[in-house]
């Protein structure tokens, strides 16, 4: 446990990040999941809109640091070739 006053701050603040960063990747996660839901459905008016939602969910993600940019441009790249497929 912390003992210092500053780990102990450090320790709140980590604390506050991870349910805020947690809150924020499962709304990513969402946004993606609702695409691939759209495509299995068959239904490419609402695949294209919800893609259009989850790229820049994705981006936002990647800019602050949650999850690569590398990663965030590999997922809307393949979302993006399984919604021109159908």
């Amino acid at each position: 446990m912390a003992n210092s006053a500053q780990a102990k701050k450090r320790a709140r603040q980590a604390e506050n990040s991870r349910q805020r960063n947690a809150g924020q990747r499962s709304m990513m996660r969402t946004y993606v999941k609702n695409v691939i839901k759209a495509i299995a459905a068959g239904d490419k008016t609402s695949a294209e809109s919800a893609y259009n939602m989850a790229s820049p969910a994705l981006d936002k993600m990647a800019g602050k640091g949650l999850i690569h940019r590398n990663k965030a441009a590999r997922q809307k790249s393949r979302l993006n070739k399984a919604v021109r497929a159908m």
